[in-house]
């Protein structure tokens, strides 16, 4: 029998544990939207044809939807605190055959994201170090490779991203107090590419490619399946907390950035520069902080692709164990004594590596397909918790998740219309459509709708 000295100690050190182990969570879950400020607002000028002017209304609108959309999955982390997400939403709300789009649409946005932090992370380097420019291209093969690497021997990295995430947050947020009071230069010239007239339609065409931003939202409803160690109520504190913590965060952080540009007047960069780069260096001048910055901003978003380097490869090796009923072949769920899906990790690394071939190493050029797969898994999620909370009797709710469900198609749409977010829309589609026949095929076992949740869990 334990002593009260003895559980009192013990009692500390589970409160003690408890915060720590959130903000490691917290902060680690939010490296994708977190790295994605690095090229978002950026993406949101361009599409502007950089008009300065119409910057802030544009990002405060994506913050808005974000908000909105974050509101909405509190909800499913709360139905589903065991990780299950849109995938597990959508099954018990329409039937299994239902969690394959937002499954499908899983398993491409892991590959974009991948991709593009990588493309995005090279494109830091050369603005750090111009020299670097003409090895785009390879600059980014060879941070795919490491990266890939890094993630074959082990997928312990959580606390290593919650570093780097508190660090950009930090270095950031010490930029923009230097923008604000003291900054180094102001840029006498932001080129105007095209027109911006009416101003209301070109911020609604601008603000979809702006929402790169939201593709971290599902995250922490799938990544509370990793804490085993708690029980229901744990994780469903830990999933909302992460969820509030990461809007406000993001939030605060992209529209200080996107105010600092506007009154630094720092436009549409040039060749091998970003906005955000030249930004931290009309605010801090070209120094060590400036170096800081770029170092931060680079590792954050290898983080971020190291991240989705582990969560697309161990979603294909749970399809792959997935007992008789198995929707891929048996060497995607087959592990390395560190517990890597080996053959899952090449497939990624090689699909990623295609695509920044075809886009040449330019994080601008994937933007424009990246937020769409991801839209489609939050479009099934928010329709499924329109149809519990409807059921429910909780019209206020169901009304709450059927407004962001419609911005959301809004966004898909607006998105759509431009044309390349087609091809992330074909490939979810032809993912989703393989994974429905395999399944077939496999007599339609039961407990589809749980993959992502036991995905997670294998982490």
């Amino acid at each position: 029998m334990s002593t009260p000295t003895t559980s009192l100690r013990g009692a500390r050190r589970h409160f003690s544990a408890r915060p720590v182990l959130f903000l490691a969570f917290a902060f680690a879950v939010m490296a994708d939207p977190v790295s994605s400020v690095a090229y978002a607002i950026e993406a949101a000028l361009r599409s502007l044809n950089g008009h300065l002017a119409l910057l802030i209304p544009t990002m405060g609108l994506v913050i808005g939807i974000i908000a909105l959309v974050t509101l909405n999955y509190s909800q499913l982390v709360a139905a589903f605190p065991q990780g299950g997400g849109s995938p597990e939403a959508a099954g018990r709300a329409f039937g299994e055959a239902w969690s394959f789009l937002p499954i499908g649409a899983l398993v491409v946005d892991f590959a974009l994201t991948i991709a593009i932090s990588i493309a995005a992370a090279g494109s830091a380097l050369i603005a750090f170090a111009p020299a670097l420019a003409s090895l785009r291209i390879p600059l980014a093969l060879v941070l795919l490779v490491a990266v890939a690497g890094l993630t074959w021997f082990g997928h312990g990295g959580r606390l290593l991203f919650g570093l780097m995430t508190i660090s950009f947050i930090v270095i950031g947020t010490l930029v923009l107090v230097l923008g604000f009071t003291d900054p180094h230069s102001s840029h006498g010239h932001a080129p105007i590419t095209g027109s911006a007239s009416p101003a209301l339609i070109a911020v609604i065409l601008a603000f979809p490619v702006a929402m790169a931003l939201a593709t971290g939202t599902e995250a922490p409803a799938t990544s509370i399946a990793q804490l085993g160690q708690l029980g229901e109520q744990g994780k469903r504190r830990f999933g909302q907390g992460t969820l509030a913590l990461t809007i406000v965060i993001v939030g605060g952080l992209t529209m200080g950035l996107t105010v600092l540009a506007v009154h630094l007047h720092v436009g549409i960069p040039g060749a091998d520069q970003t906005q955000i780069s030249n930004l931290a260096k009309a605010a801090a001048g070209s120094g060590a902080l400036f170096g800081f910055f770029q170092i931060a901003s680079g590792l954050l978003l290898l983080a971020a692709a190291s991240s989705s380097f582990q969560a697309g490869p161990g979603l294909l090796r749970a399809l792959a164990r997935s007992g008789d009923g198995s929707l891929l072949p048996a060497a995607m769920g087959r592990t390395n004594r560190h517990h890597t899906p080996v053959w899952a990790v090449v497939v990624y690394a090689v699909i990623s590596a295609g695509i920044i071939l075809v886009a040449q190493g330019q994080e601008q050029e994937l933007v424009l397909v990246y937020a769409v797969a991801v839209f489609l898994s939050f479009l099934a999620g928010l329709l499924a918790m329109a149809r519990f909370t409807y059921r429910r009797g909780s019209t206020v709710l169901a009304a709450t998740n059927l407004l962001a469900a419609i911005v959301v198609v809004f966004t898909l749409i607006i998105n759509l219309l431009r044309g390349y977010p087609l091809i992330s829309m074909a490939a979810t589609a032809l993912v989703a459509a393989g994974l429905f026949w395999r399944w077939v095929r496999a007599g339609r076992p039961a407990g589809l709708e749980a993959i992502e949740r036991e995905a997670e869990a294998e982490e």
